[in-house]
């Protein structure tokens, strides 16, 4: 279990100094002080090691979004502030930065990074069923909503929705109509 974490940091660290391409097994290896065949036993690609580093790291990020959202009192709101918070995220950690930028072996800009992002977000709005807020069938679709809008606010984000407040205005004249039929 050290091995993995020193592999994972040793991704991040390097995803941080240098963007994704200069991301290979052999320098994860390197960084993290273990041999290759360390790193491919544990996780058997790249892409997998890549995947699971960001992963991780948004995990433990999301975190910290989490008692943002538990005073929230709609399905749109909670949907607003995760979108809010998310690109907070993203704007503050320089590994996040990293995967706005269109490079080759960017997790962001491959065919799956949607089905990767939607059981991380659902763990979230699985609290808007518990809450009552949200009936267990239409949760996909509330998922999906969101996670698809959060990350064209991230990856396009514009004058007219720089500020929070401004993002809030907008996400609210988009969201609660729509999220409000699904709820």
């Amino acid at each position: 279990m050290r091995s993995r974490q020193k592999v994972l940091n040793a991704t991040l660290r390097l995803i941080e100094d240098g963007g994704f391409e200069g991301v290979n097994v052999a320098a994860v290896a390197g960084a993290a002080g273990v041999s290759r065949q360390t790193v491919y036993s544990i996780f058997g690609s790249r892409e997998e090691v890549v995947s699971q580093a960001v992963a991780s790291l948004v995990l433990e990020i999301l975190g910290g979004i989490r008692a943002r959202l538990e005073s929230t009192g709609s399905v749109a709101e909670f949907a607003t502030e995760m979108i809010v918070s998310g690109r907070d995220a993203f704007r503050s950690n320089p590994v996040l930065a990293a995967l706005l930028v269109a490079e080759q072996g960017n997790p962001v800009f491959d065919y799956g990074m949607i089905a990767r992002a939607k059981p991380v977000a659902r763990q979230f709005f699985d609290s808007l069923v518990d809450r009552g807020m949200v009936d267990e069938r239409r949760l996909d679709e509330i998922v999906e909503i969101t996670v698809r809008l959060g990350l064209s606010v991230i990856v396009f984000d514009s004058d007219a929705v720089r500020t929070d407040e401004s993002l809030r205005e907008f996400l609210g004249r988009w969201l609660e109509p729509a999220l409000d039929r699904l709820a």
